[in-house]
């Protein structure tokens, strides 16, 4: 498979797992009516609306504000595509397509809600004290993962070996 097909299929699934995910919590197992439901020791589902970007920074949920971040989402997915298109590797082809999926499906949210739908929430408690990571969904984490996948790529893959 050329190394574009196999971007372009993980981006149309990491849209599709994403979506998917949000539609059953939301519509089917309705999150929202049962509020926090512990998982593991470690693990919540919680529902949350971020209307900031990445880890609910820049909170803010004017429609100026809104209709801002929806730009930069789409010239940041029209970059990521003309990167993607150009690549050379199946790794950082594939990790574009994760970006871009999940920066598509959490694109929806914001339209479809006004905001991007959280739902996983990871905690720890040390001496009495509960400890909280952000939480996220699965378009954020393709994001991450995606990212990590291009860091990889770039300081260790076969063309960075190969750089002087």
């Amino acid at each position: 498979m050329p190394p574009i097909r196999a971007g372009i299929l993980a981006a149309i699934v990491t849209l599709a797992a994403d979506q998917a995910s949000k539609l059953w919590l939301l519509n089917v197992f309705d999150l929202a009516r049962r509020g926090a439901v512990k998982v593991t020791p470690f693990f919540d589902l919680v529902l949350a609306w971020n209307i900031g970007i990445s880890f609910g920074w820049l909170q803010n949920d004017s429609q100026p504000a809104q209709l801002a971040l929806m730009a930069v989402k789409v010239i940041a997915v029209v970059a990521l595509a003309i990167w993607m298109a150009r690549s050379h590797t199946l790794l950082a082809t594939v990790a574009l397509g994760l970006i871009i999926g999940g920066a598509i499906g959490n694109s929806i949210d914001r339209v479809a809600y006004g905001a991007v739908v959280d739902f996983a929430l990871f905690h720890i408690e040390i001496a009495g004290n509960t400890y909280n990571w952000y939480v996220f969904n699965l378009a954020d984490v393709a994001i991450v993962a995606g990212v990590a996948a291009l860091l990889y790529d770039s300081f260790l893959g076969v063309p960075a070996a190969k750089a002087p």
